[in-house]
């Protein structure tokens, strides 16, 4: 009788390497790896299609799903990597990548309770986080936790329990000043765009803000979206740093320094279920001030029927989550509600509220008021707060740097250091709509402002939003301008009309 060979299952297999491709392939963080249908080291390994697969390149590891083709994308022997993955394995042309099964998540218990209403603490908050920023987690397991938490009525204990789960993971800034300031608008109030210029102001005062600001989740553009049509705004903690050594404040994008990279995945899957979490935006807020090495934050807080914060009620809960939160860091939070009513600058998208923001600094007499008067209360708040000016003496002080040219200086200042200055560009399309009737502006609706916005190609094209022309109380006459729509491409310009049409009372008007 001839024996068969036997298995030794206690050696360690020799996995079959894949040569890497790079696909070029963008997909904002989302790790994503592409076999071929014949590819025998999947089949070998019992890898199916949309399978979690850990890669892993000399001591670099990545989680990725798994797709396959039928064609000549991928050769038999290759894997086709998305620009994630192939950053994060740090591959060159000629690497070869393993395909592994991933370990089991440690953040499945935790996750599974959450769903399940129950709260959570800074063990499973961190379990959970962890697997997110490894990619361990699909976004379909990312929206359940995201879904849970905005299901259930916040709390502060797990709110600290999220947060320092949060500061846990990422990388923490610490400066030689003994106060260093900051700034955050909880959002939802198209056109907002005070960051530029209150950063500018407080810089050339002397205090120091490392401002971090988010790209946009629910809203036409985020401050960072905006900052990036005048400057580089991706900046790593090393580069942050010099650029806060040389001018004492910067505008960078918080995804670049790493300092909550659970947040900005977590923001990546918010932005596509179009949902803000009270639990989680306070908590991705206290975070990433506290891992900036801030001491003092002002927080505005715009309230109107259609802001994000909608009644007086609502911003008295999440002003006391604000400052209880803080407060177990050693924090300093001091929440400022403002009129949520109507936009504050004239443009709506990432380069024309740029352009407003040059205005301002610049001190043109068109620029809006409404934006240069909150710019320079915010900053005022803030130079009062960080000891730069005497009790009472913040506006005086902050419409002296304003006026004189110091605001702007500091603010080309700071770009030239992240990168280089220039000014936003314009889109190649244009369409004014004009009133058909006389009358008075009596009502703005800012989600639906910002929704055409969106229609029209914000923030994905940079130059795409909405001119706003009017404001609550202006007189009107027919055939007068009420906004212009701006794009990039002209599919895009007449979606954002298709919409308007039946949408015309989001400028809502009262007849003579």
């Amino acid at each position: 009788m001839v024996s068969s060979p036997s298995l030794d299952l206690d050696s360690p297999r020799e996995l079959v390497p894949l040569k890497a491709k790079r696909l070029r392939l963008h997909t904002q963080r989302e790790t994503i790896a592409i076999v071929n249908q014949s590819c025998t080291v999947a089949r070998s390994e019992g890898l199916t299609e949309r399978a979690r697969v850990e890669l892993r390149h000399k001591d670099r590891q990545a989680i990725a799903r798994l797709y396959q083709v039928e064609n000549a994308v991928v050769a038999i022997d290759e894997i086709g990597l998305s620009e994630t993955v192939w950053r994060k394995l740090g591959l060159g042309p000629g690497d070869s990548v393993t395909l592994h099964h991933p370990r089991s998540l440690d953040s499945m218990g935790p996750l599974r309770s959450k769903v399940y209403g129950h709260r959570m603490d800074a063990r499973g908050a961190t379990a959970i986080f962890r697997d997110i920023v490894e990619g361990r987690l699909s976004d379909v397991q990312i929206s359940a936790f995201i879904a849970a938490l905005a299901s259930q009525s916040p709390e502060t204990s797990e709110i600290v329990a999220l947060t320092r789960a949060m500061v846990a993971i990422g990388d923490r800034l610490a400066w030689p000043s003994e106060v260093v300031v900051d700034k955050h608008c909880v959002g939802g109030l198209p056109g907002n765009r005070t960051t530029p210029i209150v950063v500018s102001i407080v810089a050339a005062a002397g205090l120091t803000i490392p401002k971090t600001s988010s790209r946009a989740i629910t809203s036409p553009a985020g401050t960072a979206d905006t900052i990036a049509t005048m400057t580089r705004v991706d900046l790593n903690s090393d580069e942050m740093r010099k650029v806060v050594e040389m001018e004492g404040g910067c505008m960078v994008w918080g995804g670049g320094v790493e300092l909550s990279p659970a947040d900005d995945l977590v923001i990546r899957v918010e932005r596509e279920l179009e949902l803000d979490c009270t639990s989680q935006m306070v908590a991705s807020v206290i975070s990433k001030k506290i891992a900036a090495g801030s001491t003092h934050v002002l927080i505005d807080m715009p309230v109107g029927p259609t802001a994000k914060v909608r009644s007086n009620a609502d911003a008295e809960e999440l002003t006391a989550f604000m400052k209880d939160v803080g407060a177990a860091f050693g924090l300093y939070v001091e929440p400022v509600i403002s009129d949520g009513l109507q936009p504050v600058g004239d443009g709506i998208g990432p380069a024309l509220e740029a352009r407003d923001v040059l205005a301002v600094l610049e001190c043109d007499r068109d620029a809006p008021l409404e934006l240069r008067q909150r710019g320079l209360g915010l900053a005022a708040a803030i130079l009062e707060m960080g000891g730069a000016c005497a009790p009472g003496k913040g506006r005086e002080t902050a419409t002296a740097i304003l006026d004189d040219g110091r605001a702007m200086a500091k603010f080309v200042a700071i770009c030239e250091a992240q990168g280089g200055f220039r000014r936003p560009k314009t889109a190649a399309f244009q369409h004014a709509i004009e009133s058909e009737r006389s009358g008075r502006i009596v009502a703005v609706d800012n989600r639906r402002l910002a929704r055409l916005a969106k229609l029209a190609g914000a923030p994905r094209s940079p130059a795409a939003g909405v001119e706003l022309h009017v404001n609550i109380g202006d007189p009107v006459e027919v055939g007068q301008r009420l906004i212009t729509l701006h794009g990039e491409s002209i599919g895009e310009l007449e979606y954002a009309l298709d919409y308007y049409r039946a949408n015309t009372d989001l400028i809502e008007e009262r007849v003579r």
